[in-house]
């Protein structure tokens, strides 16, 4: 069955590299769009968005076969197929997403003398990525800034480079993320052979994350990171990492509180902290020298987001089932996350497993926000693999099958 399901995956993984231009919204509309911008697949296959869902649909059937199957399938297949899956989606064009060329925008605007917290991309509306992005061409940067440092000389390379540099960084965060995710399930005594597959070959990580090169693969890793050392008592550099999470965007915050109560030792805490002031003044030193103080609005990316509704977040789903008011779901939603943060901290802080409460914690926000997108699983996907438990990876499971047809065009 697993073979199976891996041949079957590894075909279908082709065409959804390769659909073609109307799942490409940076070419959409464009009567001839540049070679630069589709990459090496061009037109692909001329997928429209109802033939692309029932790929991915067929697409996660076969990635939760190779899933359940991993640990027998062996480390030298299951890595092989991340790995074919990882250059497909590296080589592809920008996924159901214009996400990356706001990225390119900001760095644009650094490029022009221009502070990305306090203009926005229209200001530069000739620039070929700026002219790419749609409904948020009036805003101002929302990511943190160790992202803008990294956005800014990758747009000096000019828009069709900067395009190809960040596709290579989504894949490369990708590698490390499934890597850092394999060693701590060693270390945590469970498959790594199954969490490659349930983390690496989740069709929403290759298709959005590293399709739609998505910054979140790269804050996942540095929260990823920051288990990976607590677990090898580098409590120092792990406070170093969940800051460098949270400078690349704010939710990789998310793992912080869980981290520092389960360092079990007083001085382990205190090395975490100190690891976590020290990255976090180092970034406000930068971040303050280049782009004054607007970058703190960055971290506001969370409270700003429930300003807005997706149709496939959970509160929204609700509320047209139940007929309730949106308004009323939400704030219900936000109760009940903040419940289990409450809960599961207490839990921690006697004792429990802080990776299953930070896996938990991330897991019910995304399950309670009112702005969702597929590519928000990372921040909950990596921690439920290796979190030892079986209820929260088929509830993770679920809502990624939930997830997928969020941003098809239908």
């Amino acid at each position: 069955m697993g073979l199976g399901a891996g041949a079957l995956l590894a075909l279908v993984l082709v065409p959804l590299a390769a659909p073609g231009v109307e799942l490409v919204p940076g070419a959409a509309g464009d009567p001839d769009p540049p070679g630069w911008l589709l990459g090496p697949f061009g037109d692909g296959f001329g997928l429209g968005g109802g033939a692309y869902l029932a790929l991915l649909y067929v697409a996660f059937v076969a990635y939760l076969g190779v899933a359940w199957a991993a640990p027998g399938l062996g480390r030298r297949l299951v890595w092989s197929l991340f790995g074919f899956g990882l250059v497909l989606f590296a080589l592809a064009p920008p996924l159901l997403s214009l996400d990356v060329f706001s990225y390119i925008s900001y760095g644009s605007l650094q490029v022009e003398g221009l502070n990305p917290y306090e203009v926005a991309p229209e200001a530069i509306a000739a620039n070929e990525a700026a002219a790419r992005v749609d409904d948020f061409s009036d805003a101002v940067s929302v990511y943190g800034p160790v992202f803008s440092l990294i956005s800014y000389p990758l747009a000096g390379l000019g828009v069709p480079a900067a395009l190809w540099a960040m596709k290579g960084l989504a894949a490369l965060s990708a590698l490390g993320l499934v890597a850092l995710s394999a060693k701590l399930a060693t270390a945590r005594g469970i498959s790594a052979e199954r969490v490659v597959a349930l983390v690496g070959l989740n069709p929403i990580v290759l298709v959005h994350g590293v399709g739609g090169a998505h910054n979140d693969v790269l804050m996942a890793l540095g929260m990823v990171a920051t288990g990976w050392l607590l677990v090898t008592s580098r409590p120092v550099v792990a406070g170093v990492a969940v800051t460098a999470a949270v400078a690349v965007k704010a939710a990789g915050a998310l793992i912080a509180p869980f981290a520092l109560l389960g360092a079990r030792s007083a001085g382990s805490r205190g090395r975490f902290l100190a690891g976590a002031l020290v990255g976090a003044f180092a970034v406000a030193l930068v971040a303050l020298a280049v782009y004054g103080t607007a970058a703190v609005e960055a971290l506001d990316v969370l409270g700003s987001s429930q300003e807005r509704i997706s149709r496939y977040s959970v509160p929204a789903t609700l509320a047209r089932a139940t007929g309730l008011d949106v308004e009323t779901v939400r704030a219900a939603a936000i109760v009940a996350f903040l419940g289990l943060v409450a809960i599961w901290l207490w839990r921690v802080g006697r004792g429990a497993d802080p990776l299953r409460g930070a896996a938990w914690a991330a897991l019910g926000l995304l399950l309670a926000t009112a702005y969702m997108t597929p590519w928000y699983l990372l921040w909950a996907l990596p921690l439920a693999a290796i979190s030892r438990d079986r209820a929260l990876v088929a509830l993770m499971l679920a809502f990624s099958a939930f997830q997928l047809v969020n941003s098809i065009p239908l």
